[in-house]
């Protein structure tokens, strides 16, 4: 009887665990942006519109690759795009293939400006 009750117990609890951890892991991908689409739209219309146009249909191409456009769906179906990250990467660090600017290594674009720039630029996908 005492072992049954242990391993109710026991059978419980995992349960319980994996139930949580699977509602943290979907909060986690269900976040919000970090950054202020506001003040990324302004910073985007100083920084970023000369490649990216300023309604996000890119297309300019300035060594081997075209910018995104990011009022493409098919844009947005790339499983690259799905978090932040690659957004962080790409700018804070630049793309050679492309002519992205390192803005981030450089200094010109600070870290929170980069958040509000991924919160901008995630305006141009369509839900």
């Amino acid at each position: 009887m005492q072992r049954r009750n242990t391993v109710r117990v026991f059978v419980g609890s995992t349960l319980a665990l994996a139930v949580l951890g699977a509602a943290m892991a979907y909060s986690a991908s269900a976040t919000p942006n970090k950054g202020n689409a506001a003040l990324g739209k302004a910073m985007f219309a100083t920084k970023c519109v000369a490649c990216h146009k300023a309604d996000g249909s890119g297309g300019v191409k300035l060594t081997g690759n075209p910018t995104p456009n990011w009022k493409d769906p098919k844009t947005w179906a790339d499983p690259k795009r799905k978090d932040d990250d690659y957004f962080r990467d790409c700018i804070t660090n630049g793309k050679v293939k492309s002519g992205m600017v390192a803005w981030g290594k450089t200094g010109q674009i600070k870290p929170d400006q980069i958040e509000n720039l991924i919160a901008f630029i995630r305006t141009f996908q369509k839900k």
